[in-house]
């Protein structure tokens, strides 16, 4: 499936989020309470809680930040 221009910032956002909150949950799950059995439950849980959080985080405060973070670079 292809997305016209205009969807850009909310496939950013959704791909974005997937792959920082995968990454976020499974470390603190893991750190938090270890590789067990029931891991991959709790796992889960808290992705499905973390993830619609952190996509509208990313969705609404994406381009503010992307446009702070470029008023920090040096332009050439």
């Amino acid at each position: 499936m292809v997305f016209p221009p205009k969807m850009a910032r909310f496939v950013v956002s959704f791909f974005m989020s997937i792959y920082m909150v995968v990454i976020m949950t499974a470390v603190i799950t893991w750190v938090n309470t270890g590789i067990d059995e029931g891991f991959l439950a709790r796992w889960f849980r808290a992705f499905y809680i973390a993830w619609p959080v952190a996509f509208t985080l990313i969705l609404v405060g994406g381009p503010k930040i992307q446009h702070w973070a470029g008023k920090l670079i040096r332009k050439p």
